[in-house]
């Protein structure tokens, strides 16, 4: 190799050497820089996502706590209607064992009385309504165990097994909850 090709091949080392070297500081002056904007850029993400789940995590927690608070409201008093449903049952019972013929031929006072019964009994229903506690109706319906307690069966070929033929109690729920089952009799297949 001639002078001249070494010198030029020394001028390229030195070239691509103040390269590489430009380059390397240009890398470690903008680097820091770039460092913190990725990790700042990170710690956004990060932050972000935290906040769309904390997010999420307050809606279900407020629709839970409105469900929890409706149903806390419907069935507050479930304890105490229960107790109120023997009332209604024994105002019925009371209407029931005066035979119509008799209460046509009773005196002013005992009309009185009986009109008194049946006016308390239908507020007591009204205000069972109110409350969302509702009436079952069960005779001529499929036996269901989560609202009919079967007291005997009845052997029929009118109904196919399973349907109530007669009601002995009155059942009663409030919103989707059995708050007393009927007692009732179920038709069975004739032997």
């Amino acid at each position: 190799m001639t002078d001249d090709q070494n010198k030029a091949e020394a001028s390229a080392d030195e070239i691509l050497a103040a390269d590489a070297l430009n380059q390397a500081l240009e890398t470690e002056a903008a680097d820091p820089r770039d460092t913190e904007i990725a990790a700042l850029k990170e710690e956004v993400a990060a932050s972000k996502d935290r906040l769309l789940r904390l997010a999420a995590e307050m809606e279900n927690l407020r629709k839970r706590t409105e469900r929890e608070k409706a149903e806390a409201t419907l069935y507050a008093a479930t304890n105490f209607a229960r107790d109120l449903l023997s009332v209604s049952d024994n105002l019925g019972r009371a209407l029931q064992a005066l035979p119509a013929e008799e209460r046509d031929r009773a005196g002013e006072a005992e009309q009185n009385l009986i009109s008194g019964v049946e006016v308390t009994e239908r507020e007591l229903l009204q205000v069972f309504q109110r409350h969302g506690i509702r009436k079952l109706e069960t005779v001529g319906q499929k036996f269901d165990p989560n609202y009919h307690q079967a007291i005997f069966e009845v052997p029929t070929s009118e109904k196919p097994p399973g349907i109530v033929m007669q009601e002995l109690q009155p059942g009663y729920a409030v919103g989707d909850r059995c708050l007393r089952p009927a007692m009732v009799g179920v038709s069975k297949a004739e032997a």
